[in-house]
């Protein structure tokens, strides 16, 4: 086996300040081994991607869309005042994917961090605001680390040194630019956490007779990051494309207000049962050719529907870098997924770079504290990783056994929790060191149990059952009040078998 390599880092750059970001904050400080972390943030405001935006962008986006490597995102210049005003301020705004009506698909009680609750008195799946309430609420005791309004460009890897004791430190040359003044400066740090999401660049398939429709008819076709009311298709035959969480709720939120919803779809979602059915959506298959001539959508199954009015693509999203352009090995590939990491975690070449909640089908708050302990150890030289040969090992395993594309980074439950805890016994393996917490093993992050593992597996039917409230939803703040006892399932004896299965 190869020997394990030894980190030091002094200087941290985090990239990003929303929920992942956020956490990662939180323990690198708690560490208390790095003189300078800095967390760069494009927006004014923490939150990240639940930072709604009323903004749409006007559906300005690439028709089709399949190029992961694109330049910086460009923000909406406004003016947060009366143009004609002297003392008015220019604001940049990045568009949020979060829509107007949006609640989680996840209860609160298991989105949550591990040190922070959802307040009681909450509905038990959020709106947007009451998450993004809960993230201003925790950011709180990091908003010193943190430059608001200032886009990271440019990531460029300068050097690796080795010391006397046989510890590595590397160098990242970061370069960023204010949004508002163009103030444009470049740094030095030790280590680079991406903490940018990867929700930024949406995925439009193509489609034979795609392009020729949407200059034929600008506006009928859009994405699900350009949605904000389900108002806006008011008396239209739309067809939405895709059935995961965004197809399928807002499908559910626009069929009051259609004609009809025409749902293509590969095959039936596992998170279904979690929206509002209605009559007027009918499933239907992939789209195979447009015809803009007369409206027409052709289906792979020989369906045709004729004067349709709006085609909503909710396709997901590319996994985008651009500010890490000039890095070699690149790890954006074709967008499914990022390449050359380990463990979804360190960038293999030099893992003084890391992505932070690149894993999707997971629940990202818990994940990204998970991660970020174990980052914040490896950093502090405290805890140790493979070798690079080892690392890309990982990798050409995993691609064997997910697929390099859009799977590599899927963590379908149990896996989702099986990696969290990972994580957690990760971290755990570091050396101590005196004035930490829990006695000088540091932040921790909570690892998953019998709880966590109900609670995960259950939620589709648990929103199920809250979306059967109509209304009277927003009323509900706890599982026993919709009949999901974790007590009384933990008493039948499958379920408690199968528990204690997966947690070894």
């Amino acid at each position: 086996m190869a020997s394990l390599r030894r980190f030091s880092a002094k200087s941290v750059a985090i990239i990003g300040a929303g929920p992942s970001g956020l956490a990662a904050a939180k323990f690198f400080r708690a560490e208390k081994a790095f003189s300078k972390i800095v967390v760069f943030e494009q927006r004014a405001d923490v939150g990240g991607l639940w930072k709604y935006t009323p903004e749409t962008g006007d559906g300005a986006f690439v028709v089709p869309q399949t190029n992961a490597h694109v330049e910086v995102e460009s923000p909406i210049i406004q003016k947060s005042s009366a143009t004609q005003r002297r003392d008015s301020k220019t604001e940049a705004t990045f568009l949020s994917p979060i829509y107007e009506r949006l609640e989680t698909n996840i209860p609160k009680s298991l989105m949550g961090y591990g040190e922070a609750k959802f307040p009681d008195s909450i509905q038990l799946f959020p709106g947007h605001a009451e998450v993004q309430q809960y993230l201003e609420d925790y950011a709180k005791p990091v908003l010193d680390l943190i430059r608001f309004r200032t886009q990271v460009d440019s990531v460029k890897f300068l050097q690796v040194t080795t010391s006397d004791d046989g510890s590595i430190s590397e160098e990242w040359s970061i370069c960023s630019q204010n949004v508002t003044s163009g103030e444009r400066i470049c740094e030095v740090y030790n280590a680079v956490v991406v903490a940018s999401g990867h929700y930024s660049t949406p995925f439009v398939p193509e489609i034979s007779g795609l392009q020729e429709w949407h200059q034929a008819f600008p506006g009928t076709i859009s994405h699900s990051k350009h949605y904000r009311r389900p108002e806006a298709f008011t008396d239209k035959k739309v067809v939405v494309v895709g059935n995961s969480a965004s197809g399928l709720d807002i499908s559910s939120q626009i069929s009051p207000f259609c004609k009809t919803v025409l749902l293509s779809q590969k095959s039936e979602s596992y998170l279904a049962g979690g929206f509002a059915s209605d009559s007027k959506i009918q499933s239907v298959s992939q789209i195979s050719q447009l015809n803009s001539k007369n409206k027409t959508v052709h289906f792979s199954d020989g369906r045709i529907e004729e004067d349709v009015d709006s085609i909503l693509f909710c396709t997901g999203y590319l996994y985008t870098l651009p500010f890490l352009r000039d890095l070699s090995p690149n790890p954006v590939g074709d967008g499914t997924h990022i390449e050359h990491t380990y463990r979804h975690l360190l960038y293999a070449p030099h893992p003084t770079l890391s992505f932070l909640a690149l894993p999707q089908r997971v629940i990202p708050f818990p994940l990204s504290e998970a991660q970020s302990s174990v980052l914040a150890r490896i950093y502090s030289g405290r805890l140790c990783v493979p070798s690079e040969e080892e690392m890309e090992a990982w990798e050409t395993a995993t691609v064997a056994e997910q697929g390099s594309g859009g799977d590599f980074h899927t963590l379908k439950f149990p896996k989702d929790a099986e990696y969290i805890n990972s994580m957690h016994d990760w971290a755990v393996e570091a050396e101590p060191r005196d004035g930490l917490e829990h006695g000088g093993q540091g932040k921790m992050s909570r690892r998953w149990g019998p709880w966590e593992y109900w609670a995960r597996e259950n939620f589709p039917a648990i929103r199920k059952a809250f979306v059967a409230k109509g209304e009277d939803r927003k009323n509900v703040t706890t599982l026993e009040e919709i009949g999901f006892d974790f007590e009384k399932a933990s008493a039948q004896p499958d379920s408690l078998k199968a528990n204690e299965e997966r947690l070894g």
